[in-house]
Parts: C-alpha cells; sequence; structure tokens
C-alpha cells in the first residue's frame, strides 16, 4: 500500500493493453459502460485522446480508449433538404398569382 506521504503512481495505459484484472476492475467501476465518464485530455494543437480514470490503492490509471466519432449527423445537417425541384410547385405558384388578382 501507499503511504499517506507518498503520491499514487500514475499510469497512462491504453485499454488494449490492461491485465484481466484491470478489466475486470473497469467492469465493477462502469457497469453501464464508461462512455458519460470519458474526458478529452488535450496534447497539444490538434492532437489529444479521451480516457477514463480509475484508481487503485497504489496506483491512478489513466487508461486511453478509442472513440469513434460519428460524423453522418453532421453531413445530414449540413444537406440542402431543397436542392431537389418540389414537384408542382411552378402550378401551385401561378394558381396563387391567378387568385391574388
Amino acid at each position: 500500500m501507499a503511504s499517506s506521504d507518498q503520491p499514487k503512481k500514475r499510469v497512462v495505459i491504453s485499454y488494449k493493453n490492461l491485465s484481466d484484472e484491470l478489466l475486470d476492475l473497469v467492469k465493477k467501476k462502469f457497469p453501464g459502460g464508461y462512455t458519460d465518464s470519458m474526458i478529452r485530455i488535450d496534447k497539444g494543437p490538434g492532437d489529444f485522446f479521451y480516457a477514463v480514470m480509475l484508481e487503485t490503492d497504489e496506483v491512478s490509471y489513466l487508461i486511453k480508449v478509442d472513440v469513434k466519432i460519428d460524423s453522418k449527423a453532421e453531413e445530414e445537417e449540413e444537406k440542402d433538404y431543397y436542392d431537389d425541384e418540389i414537384k408542382g410547385a411552378e402550378e401551385l405558384a401561378d394558381e396563387s398569382e391567378e387568385s391574388e388578382e
């Protein structure tokens, strides 16, 4: 055990490299998944990774996790839904103009 005057050892490790014992601890700490517990770690301009924290008695772990960012939603927002011509739009506009006269 770490003594009270000694700081905990701090370790950064990839999720892929966790031992079975640490994997079990992660599953116990995050039984519903760790998505809401992830933090973004900025390493420099444009360089970052996502991680979750796991504490044991002797070590404080920062576990790097792979994150796939879904850009499909952004693409859908950028899509112009009014690019296609609406069938019958010209006839409706003509009828509207005639009724106003």
